[in-house]
């Protein structure tokens, strides 16, 4: 029987939390922007496992959000941070030019505040 892992799945969340920040201070807003939907992605599998559930399969924070229950700000902010999973890493998911010179450091910013939205709201669900 496998331990639960909430604890190392939120310290990895934390973790990319400050990898984000150090990207965004470097100005790489597209990387920015994807490590944004990690933190809440991985967040929100964090208290899927504090909550219980043995294993969490899928990267849609929005779908996440949804199988705990949460309907509010935190899966709104998921709409946002799920078009980034693909997006912000890979050109051919944009019509031209490639993700590092089509993200912004307005995109990256409003990425970093719904990151942290979800990492505070899981953090104190889980009394972290």
């Amino acid at each position: 029987m496998q331990k639960n892992r909430f604890k190392d799945w939120f310290a990895q969340a934390e973790d990319d939390f400050l990898w984000m920040e150090d990207s965004f201070s470097h100005q790489h807003f597209s990387q920015t922007c994807f490590i944004a939907q990690q933190v809440a992605e991985k967040s929100l599998k964090a208290l899927a496992l504090f909550r219980g559930v043995s294993q969490v399969w899928g990267h849609s924070v929005v779908e996440l959000a949804r199988e705990l229950g949460i309907n509010s700000d935190v899966e709104n902010a998921g709409k946002i941070l799920d078009l980034y999973y693909i997006s912000a890493r890979y050109p051919d998911a944009l019509p031209s030019g490639y993700p590092g010179d089509r993200f912004s450091s307005a995109q990256a910013e409003d990425a970093k505040l719904k990151a942290d939205l979800i990492l505070r709201f899981v953090r104190n669900q889980i009394g972290e």
